[in-house]
């Protein structure tokens, strides 16, 4: 019987290559989808992501959604008493594996063995190590779609906000920029990919300036043109 496991999800681009990879390779039943909420604003943290659009994705990935919500302002030990509960609530339904999208950082993929020992849940990173720039044009060659939806002003030029990530976008990257900004440089949100029954109508919403960032709001585009 394969191990049960749940997908760390952002919302953006690695989540859901790692979810794709993931079924490609077939060693781990998918249970679900795991992602942190602002409560006071209802959206996906540090993306912005609206719940709808994540509702959205899972719904287009035929998975559950798990959703844990964060205070705001959250300090450090709320964030892990939330991760904590929502962990030991997954392991009493039988779920063993968490995987996460990290390609490269050292430092948080030690932080997330640290905090997931001793709690049954066994971490895995099924994009560690990959060549960033290589597996970020596999994505667009392989139907994945993504909009930058936050950047940090310091590393990208605001007016990447809110464009689609592609080909032109990543040769037009700064130098020293990650094509899968995996130091934070940009976020993105996945609407369309092999991670996806059908894709995700998304119309653009207002950009703004908030805590040194710059995001780009993205809702749901329903069939009578309605958004969400």
């Amino acid at each position: 019987m394969k191990k049960r496991a749940l997908v760390s999800w952002s919302s953006g681009k690695d989540s859901a290559w790692a979810l794709h990879v993931m079924r490609q390779r077939g060693e781990y039943e998918i249970a679900g989808l795991l992602t942190t909420m602002n409560a006071a604003f209802d959206r996906v943290a540090m993306h912005g992501t609206r719940r709808a659009v994540v509702e959205a994705q899972a719904k287009a990935a035929g998975l559950p959604l798990r959703t844990i919500p964060l205070p705001w302002p959250c300090s450090n030990e709320q964030y892990e008493a939330a991760m904590g509960g929502a962990c030991a609530q997954a392991v009493a339904e039988g779920i063993e594996i968490m995987a996460f999208g990290d390609l490269f950082l050292e430092d948080v993929r030690a932080y997330r063995e640290e905090k997931l020992k001793g709690t049954g849940l066994e971490p895995v990173f099924p994009l560690w190590g990959l060549p960033t720039d290589a597996l970020a044009r596999e994505m667009l060659a392989t139907g994945l779609r993504a909009r930058i939806v936050c950047l940090d002003p310091a590393k990208l030029p605001r007016e990447f906000a809110g464009c689609d990530l592609d080909e032109s976008v990543l040769d037009a990257l700064p130098e020293g920029c990650d094509p899968c900004a995996e130091r934070g440089e940009f976020h993105t949100v996945a609407y369309a990919g092999p991670m996806f029954g059908d894709p995700i109508a998304l119309a653009n919403g207002d950009v703004v300036e908030r805590d040194v960032f710059v995001f780009a709001d993205v809702k749901i585009v329903g069939p009578d043109g309605e958004h969400s």
